[in-house]
């Protein structure tokens, strides 16, 4: 569909820009289910969810246009390669659409592109295999400048569809200036996903503005109805 600018975003095509999201340990099925039930009912683009529900997630979500979405490598991105490939793959046979993995963080603080690459871009590759699309995590509040960057690159250079700001685990969100930094690095060709602390409509619209396509939140109600809801995943 087309877009309207940031501040005319109607209910609906904002809605088209939010990965419902719950990421909680402790989530039930019941919590999975409403979830899916409020995704259905408000369009959102996917539901994201940890690799334990895809399976549920996908049979709720079926003819809903809704999509699916599994974290990968959640939250801390320090299982080896080898196993976000097993991750991503076993996501997609259970009915996964996207995959957000986070990146080995220790790698992007020591300036290391070349294990950045070399990670991402097998995940990328497993997940275009199932015809699923990449979304790369950088959880920007752990880099500097120089290391959301060199991350960024690396995802262009391995081919990934988005980078995304954060897990919301990792003790901070999504910055205008965070997306703005990612949206001047990746160009206009890969989405931008601002994740994490996205509690408003406001917060929402700053966001787009700075440059993200995508938006991953646990508040996704909230936002559509011009609320302040809950920073919670």
């Amino acid at each position: 569909m087309t877009i309207s600018p940031a501040a005319e975003l109607s209910a609906a095509e904002l809605a088209q820009m939010i990965d419902h999201t719950l990421l909680k340990q402790n989530s039930s099925r019941d919590d999975i289910l409403r979830v899916c039930d409020e995704a259905r009912e408000f369009k959102f683009k996917s539901v994201c969810v940890n690799p334990l529900w895809v399976s549920t997630v996908s049979e709720a979500l079926e003819g809903s246009g809704v999509l699916t979405c599994s974290v990968i490598g959640f939250p801390f991105g320090a299982s080896p390669t080898a196993v976000k490939v097993f991750e991503t793959k076993q996501a997609i046979a259970d009915g996964a659409n996207e995959i957000d993995m986070v990146i080995d963080i220790a790698s992007a603080i020591r300036g290391d592109r070349d294990a950045l690459v070399a990670d991402i871009s097998a995940i990328a590759a497993a997940a275009h295999e199932g015809n699923a699309i990449l979304k790369v995590i950088l959880e920007t509040s752990m880099l500097d400048d120089a290391a959301k960057v060199l991350a960024c690159e690396a995802s262009v250079e391995a081919k990934a569809d988005f980078v995304k700001t954060s897990t919301g685990f990792g003790g901070g969100g999504a910055t205008v200036e965070d997306v703005a930094l990612m949206r001047k690095t990746v160009g206009p060709t890969l989405g931008v996903k601002a994740s994490g602390g996205v509690r408003s409509r406001e917060d929402a619209l700053n966001m787009i503005k700075a440059g993200a396509t995508r938006l991953g939140a646990s508040s996704g109600i909230a936002i559509v109805r011009g609320e302040l809801g809950e920073s919670s995943y």
